[in-house]
């Protein structure tokens, strides 16, 4: 089988787009900039070039980046997990995407494939939740690992009490009126393992209950997606080709489609007509900062987390009109006070500004390399 061929190259120099985009004089990278190191920024970039013979080259650039430096991933675990439900109703059978469910006490029916939609537009816990419900942390883990996220871990559900309890709610699927109903009963995962990496012990103090507890914060049995895997997830789902056939996941291309779609559709494209859900609410880069319409020549496929004063955001950025086609990925913290758990964060006047000014900056630079 012929490969698209895959280039990998990692410059620590000014040569380096992200390093170009950093020294910006624009204040909303000056910002960050001026105390990096307090921010933990990491950023990853990757240029798409074609080749002479029409195969795709992937030229990679990177900035700061530590796969043992832990940070808060948050709703970011949202896309290996709906990318493994889409695998797990395509590899069984009687399943599909639009197969209807309940889960546990709830009367309402749901599909694997609104739950994705709803995940990307607008970064919906609930629907997350019922994912990891249907799969288990056990499941997730260790197909991602088979996958090549070796440093990945899925340990709890978002928002919800109990989050990270092992046992899980029994699932029905109902195939069809002449099929009998598939059900999930019994499903118990393993304890969670603590992860021990740098950076595990965020801050000064903690809110628990309401009260300010003055010690670091331990994130040791939380979620953790390090950017690099992130990154690499984003190439695995637009160019599988690329990778040998056991490190692909087993989607069919009419759900990988599907998902990708999903992953681009803005709130209004995807049901959601309310104002708060401008197209912005959920892709920050380049446009975060900003309510105004995205341009309907940009493709954003993307996923962003923000939690415990962390925000990150992986995406595969194409302009239709200008042949530009280019992933970042990049995580920022911004919590001044250095207290966990309190929402005072920095959210609105630093980090979403730098994110979407470093956006644009790179999207200037893709655009001037083209010209």
């Amino acid at each position: 089988m012929k490969y698209w061929v895959l280039i990998v190259v990692i410059f620590a120099s000014c040569s380096n787009p992200i390093e170009t985009a950093l020294s910006s004089k624009n204040e909303l990278i000056k910002t960050v900039v001026s105390d990096i190191k307090k921010h933990e920024v990491q950023i990853l970039f990757t240029q798409i070039d074609t080749s002479s013979t029409g195969e795709m080259v992937f030229t990679d650039y990177e900035y700061n980046v530590n796969t043992d430096q832990y940070f808060y991933p948050a709703s970011t675990v949202k896309l290996p997990v709906a990318l493994l439900a889409a695998e797990f109703m395509d590899v069984r059978e009687n399943l599909h995407l639009d197969t209807p469910y309940i889960i546990g006490d709830d009367d309402n029916l749901h599909t694997v494939s609104d739950d994705i939609r709803q995940i990307f537009a607008v970064s919906d816990n609930a629907s997350y939740n019922r994912i990891y419900e249907i799969l288990g942390r056990d499941y997730i883990n260790n197909r991602l690992r088979e996958k090549g996220l070796n440093n990945t871990r899925i340990a709890h559900r978002l928002s919800t009490p109990d989050a990270d309890k092992a046992s899980r709610n029994n699932i029905q699927f109902f195939p069809g009126y002449t099929e009998d109903v598939i059900e999930l009963k019994n499903q118990t995962d393993s304890d969670i393992t603590p992860v021990t990496i740098q950076g595990i012990n965020k801050g000064k103090g903690y809110i628990e209950d309401g009260v300010l507890k003055e010690s670091p914060m331990n994130f040791s049995e939380k979620n953790y997606f390090p950017l690099e895997e992130q990154h690499l997830l984003i190439k695995k789902l637009i160019a599988p080709e690329v990778f040998p056939e056991a490190e692909r996941f087993d989607l069919t291309e009419e759900s990988r489609t599907r998902l990708l779609s999903s992953m681009k559709a803005l709130p209004r494209e995807a049901k959601y007509t309310s104002q708060k859900y401008y197209d912005s609410y959920v892709k920050f880069f380049m446009y975060g900062d900003s309510k105004d319409d995205i341009p309907s020549n940009i493709k954003i496929y993307n996923k962003v987390g923000y939690a415990y004063g962390t925000l990150t955001e992986t995406a595969y950025i194409v302009d239709t009109e200008n042949d530009i086609r280019f992933i970042l990925s990049a995580t920022i913290l911004v919590n001044e006070n250095a207290i966990f758990n309190d929402d005072t964060y920095e959210y609105e006047n630093i980090g979403i500004p730098f994110l979407a000014q470093l956006g644009r900056e790179i999207y200037k630079q893709e655009k001037e390399r083209r010209e």
